[in-house]
């Protein structure tokens, strides 16, 4: 489907735009320079940089003084429930997004507002992930991706609306939650639904027009590399993977670096073989969208084990040779150490971080998998099966410290799930097209033994030796994108008694941590402004981590009650 161009005219009449009396002073365009090697002080982009960290270098919040952190200012989002997106900031202005298509721009500092995006939907349009994961920012302008799979272009300082662009028909089950990746002059995205039948893509747009540059679909049809890999019934049409969170860039060989969800319908008896590029990742080359390479994690996944978190681009040594590595924590459970070689991916080692009763072993050339088939629902067998449907690690990224050498993980550690056996279902456009009843998906969650101790893990790697650093366990489930920083400190939330913590990024001792008014699922970041270091996340409980939650207390006969509320929280060090 080609990308149709709306009139400023036509979008203005979707939105709501509210602009401040006051702005943060002269804005600084935001270049592929700097995007490349960002300044400490800022956060250009959704993990801090191209790299994927998750990593801050400021320092003067360390692990000698972090005991001392207290709340600068908060800012209500107006917003119930699922707050994802990190606090973006260029040089004075933050940008925040939230559930229901908002943007809002607020000056770093103070935290007045300057200026408030909304995109309005159609009343008909549900999703199961009414979510937003930030913007990207890229000369004078902000880009944002709509729920209802529109991109849009916006004047960072003053929130007019620039162009709307629409990358799929979302009456098709297309819906968009990631943050766009600016790169070279180019906009990309990716595109969700895969639960309901879609066949996901990766498009990119001229960064000034919004008009088209290339389109590559996840699910290779049968004349295209790959296609061999699904049965010839035109089940790749309905194939699922869906491209959830924002890839990372290596700017030395132009390669960017995706994660796909799993193939579509779950039932795997319905598209026999091993459905590339469905649950791997992608070397996309930015200029042409041609895919260089692949790492498939699950072939022929039946386990709802989108890998879709991309992997951390991080040069290291392994074993007395230099690699220049792609690490992904696996919703399979598995950790994965890639090589990346210009757009090849090869297999350098994997092994579990959580517990995986489905792969028997990992072959050490390849690194394929073999299952245990008594582990593998389908249509004519259910299963029992670790780690269950939510994974090791859902979506929430991971982080890398260059000063530690460390590599953390927000795992979630003795969860199972049973399904049935599954059923056939026909397509229809715009509805659920799983394989599995959704009331079994909902209620599948059970727990190993080892819950009894705890679920959530967070974790610490060193990827050169494979070995465990350091673990810190909670009660309940950890689910939280991580921050880690050059004070040699690691910040969580994603815990249900609305923690927001701090660790030792060397030992794992906690450190600090405070109360926030909602359970805090959003990523953090971190800037500098008149010379103070902030720490910003959003707090806004829901959609996965509510839905965990009530899976878990179905089992244990609890109850998890979490107030929800967008609130964005504002941390420094008190003035001397």
């Amino acid at each position: 489907m080609k990308l149709t161009f709306k009139p400023v005219a036509a979008a203005m009449a979707l939105l709501l735009v509210s602009v401040a009396v006051q702005a943060a002073g002269p804005y600084n365009p935001v270049t592929d320079a700097r995007l490349q090697n960002p300044e400490p002080r800022n956060w250009l982009s959704t993990r801090g940089n191209y790299q994927g960290w998750g990593y801050s270098p400021l320092e003067k919040i360390n692990t000698a003084n972090v005991g001392k952190l207290q709340q600068a200012w908060s800012f209500s989002t107006g917003v119930q429930e699922g707050h994802q997106a990190p606090p973006i900031v260029n040089d004075g202005y933050m940008y925040i997004t939230t559930p229901q298509n908002q943007v809002i721009a607020l000056d770093a500092k103070t935290g007045m507002e300057l200026w408030r995006y909304k995109k309005e939907i159609a009343p008909e349009l549900f999703q199961l992930h009414p979510t937003n994961r930030g913007v990207a920012l890229y000369g004078d302008k902000l880009y944002v991706a709509t729920t209802d799979c529109n991109l849009v272009a916006l004047d960072a300082k003053t929130g007019k609306v620039l162009w709307t662009v629409a990358i799929e028909d979302w009456k098709t089950g297309y819906y968009m939650t990631l943050a766009p990746l600016a790169v070279k002059g180019k906009i990309m995205v990716g595109v969700s639904g895969g639960e309901y039948g879609v066949r996901g893509f990766i498009a990119a747009v001229d960064a000034n027009t919004g008009k088209q540059v290339w389109k590559r679909h996840t699910i290779p049809a049968p004349n295209e590399p790959g296609g061999n890999t699904w049965p010839d019934n035109g089940s790749y049409k309905t194939g699922g993977g869906s491209v959830w969170v924002t890839g990372t860039y290596d700017a030395k060989t132009n390669i960017a670096y995706w994660g796909t969800g799993n193939p579509g319908p779950w039932t795997p008896d319905m598209r026999e073989g091993d459905n590339l590029y469905a649950s791997s990742v992608l070397a996309i080359d930015v200029d042409t969208g041609d895919i260089k390479g692949h790492h498939q994690y699950a072939p022929n996944d039946s386990w709802d084990w989108d890998e879709v978190t991309p992997p951390l681009l991080i040069d290291t040594e392994i074993k007395g040779r230099k690699v220049s590595a792609a690490v992904h924590a696996g919703r399979n459970g598995y950790l994965w150490v890639l090589e990346r070689s210009g757009g090849a991916i090869k297999f350098v080692n994997a092994w579990p971080y959580v517990g995986n009763n489905v792969f028997k072993s990992v072959d050490p050339v390849t690194g394929r998998p073999t299952y245990d088939m008594s582990r593998k629902p389908s249509l004519k067998n259910g299963a029992d099966f670790c780690p269950g449907l939510w994974g090791g690690k859902d979506w929430s990224p991971e982080a890398y410290s260059p000063k530690t050498g460390l590599f953390y993980i927000p795992a979630n550690n003795n969860m199972c799930s049973t399904l049935p056996k599954g059923e056939v279902i026909p397509y229809k456009a715009g509805e659920l097209y799983i394989g599995f009843p959704i009331a079994e998906v909902i209620t599948n969650t059970r727990l190993a033994p080892g819950a009894k101790d705890h679920i959530g893990e967070l974790q610490a790697w060193d990827i050169k030796t494979g070995k465990l650093a350091w673990t810190h366990n909670f009660k309940d489930q950890l689910w939280t994108p991580l921050m880690a920083t050059g004070g040699g400190l690691v910040f969580a939330g994603g815990t249900p008694d609305r923690k927001f913590r701090a660790f030792n990024a060397k030992t794992g001792k906690l450190l600090w941590e405070t109360n926030a008014p909602s359970g805090v699922i959003g990523v953090p970041s971190s800037y500098e402004v008149d010379g103070e270091q902030y720490i910003a996340v959003q707090a806004g409980w829901g959609v996965d981590a509510q839905r965990l939650a009530g899976a878990i207390d179905n089992v244990k006969g609890t109850t998890t009650l979490v107030p929800q509320g967008g609130t964005l929280m504002i941390y420094k060090l008190p003035k001397k």
